[in-house]
């Protein structure tokens, strides 16, 4: 029985060697036909070159002598670019901008412009009030109305116009007293009852000046008022500007006062205070009410940034409530904290500066 051999489909690999084999002899011929050819159209003239493969070499064809040439390529120079100038570069500039539809790229000026000594000197020239400030006679405000009582001399003439500038140089009196401009002072006072926050009293009364007499020899002033019977914190200085900052309404300056009443304090009559009542005369109006103590409700924390006068006393008797204490316990920013009553210190660097930033309410 005959064993029939099964055909699967895939060719022997006999056929196919003997297939490549004999294409690739044929290709073999065609290729050193076409280079024989080519040998006798193109002359080499020069020996062919040996392949280096650390150098970058190739081979450029001339057209017109079709004949191959060995070159390097070069690395590129670049050198910057200087515009040659000419003498008649300005003419030609100015024809340009003569031309009405000729695109003008816009100029700009190079560098930082000249500084100018002689421009840049500054006014040293100050109003007349705020001098008298500096030197700590008075604040501004009544500055002002010793200047319209003809109290003030600038170089020997009297002066009764406000807002006139003087330099420093001027030679100012007051009262026929010669001014200077001292070094600046600053005193926290821990003010007691009985003291009147004035400079002079004319009844005789006691003073806060006499608390701090003796402490330095420059003339200062106390910072806005305490009634007599009001006790707490109280600045003095002989810096008019910052005096002025720290009582004017522009800036609201925090408060805080510790108030005893005669009587507890109705909810109700808290929630007044924040919103405000009207005494008769003014618009009177807390930030902040609060108990110091829960458990005595005699006792009330008032917050307020106005300047108006007696206004914590009054707030209270518009509601029928007498206040039988009153203690200023923060100032923009100055407690007396350590600070005894009637007893003074100055302020230390650190307090100065952050008054003079306005960094405290």
């Amino acid at each position: 029985m005959e064993r029939r051999k099964f055909n699967s489909g895939k060719s022997n690999k006999n056929e196919h060697s003997h297939y490549h084999s004999n294409e690739k002899k044929e290709q073999h011929k065609r290729f050193t036909k076409d280079k024989e050819e080519n040998d006798k159209h193109f002359k080499t003239d020069s020996k062919p070159l040996k392949k280096n493969r650390y150098k970058n070499e190739e081979r450029n064809i001339d057209d017109s002598s079709k004949s191959f040439s060995k070159y390097k390529k070069d690395k590129p120079v670049y050198k910057p670019y200087k515009k040659e100038e000419s003498d008649d570069s300005n003419e030609h500039r100015d024809r340009k901008k003569d031309r009405p539809f000729s695109k003008q790229k816009p100029t700009f000026s190079k560098g930082k412009p000249k500084y100018n000594k002689t421009a840049a000197k500054k006014d040293n020239s100050i109003r007349l009030n705020r001098y008298l400030a500096n030197a700590g006679i008075c604040s501004r405000r009544e500055a002002d109305e010793y200047i319209k009582a003809g109290l003030v001399k600038v170089n020997g003439v009297v002066v009764t116009e406000l807002g006139t500038k003087v330099q420093p140089t001027d030679e100012i009196k007051f009262n026929n007293e010669a001014i200077k401009i001292e070094n600046k002072v600053y005193i926290l006072l821990n003010k007691p009852k009985d003291y009147v926050t004035t400079t002079a009293d004319e009844r005789g009364r006691r003073t806060v000046m006499e608390l701090i007499r003796g402490a330095c020899r420059e003339k200062v002033f106390p910072v806005g008022r305490l009634d007599r019977n009001t006790t707490g914190v109280l600045l003095f200085t002989n810096d008019g500007d910052l005096a002025a900052k720290l009582t004017h309404p522009k800036f609201s300056k925090k408060k805080i006062y510790h108030v005893f009443l005669d009587k507890k304090l109705k909810k109700e009559d808290m929630d007044k205070l924040v919103e405000g009542i009207n005494d008769g005369d003014d618009f009177l109006r807390a930030d902040v009410v609060s108990f110091v103590d829960p458990t005595d409700k005699t006792q009330v924390g008032v917050e307020i940034h106005t300047g108006q006068n007696r206004v914590i006393r009054r707030m209270f008797e518009a509601l029928d409530y007498k206040v039988v204490k009153l203690d200023r316990v923060y100032f923009a920013g100055l407690t007396k904290k350590s600070l005894p009553r009637g007893r003074w210190r100055f302020l230390t660097p650190t307090e100065i500066n952050m008054l003079k930033m306005g960094a405290f309410e």
